[in-house]
């Protein structure tokens, strides 16, 4: 299943997003309304907990320097990565997407496909008003 937010336009530089993005304790700022828990465990591991949903272990897999940071799920069960994708645009703004990428069977993907576009959605735009 392959999700991806809407691009949002960030003002900060492509290095500066990156940075933020970089860092896991920065992630609980652009975090939807719903959170109930955020928990940084590692420098690169945090765990979360959104209304009606369970607790989910996000850690750093990879990254490209000022253009591309990859989570994923610390737990095989809920096999996925979340890609953030950032181009600079022009000086000070960059445009940044979120892209959601896992391996779920047809029943798993139908009942959690808008929550998780929601999700991304939401983290993109909160993003956006850094």
């Amino acid at each position: 299943m392959n999700l991806e937010s809407n691009k949002v336009t960030v003002n900060k530089s492509a290095t500066e997003v990156f940075n933020f993005l970089t860092k896991v304790e920065n992630f609980e700022q652009i975090m939807p309304e719903s959170k109930q828990k955020f928990e940084v465990l590692s420098d690169v591991r945090f765990l979360f907990q959104l209304k009606g949903m369970p607790e989910i272990v996000l850690e750093q897999k990879d990254q490209e320097a000022h253009s591309k940071v990859i989570l994923g799920a610390a737990s095989e069960k809920l096999p996925f990565t979340l890609t953030a994708t950032i181009n600079e645009v022009e000086a000070g703004k960059a445009e940044t997407q979120l892209l959601f990428d896992g391996e779920f069977n047809a029943m798993m993907a139908m009942m959690i496909k808008n929550p998780i576009q929601n999700f991304i959605n939401s983290l993109a735009e909160n993003l956006s008003q850094l």
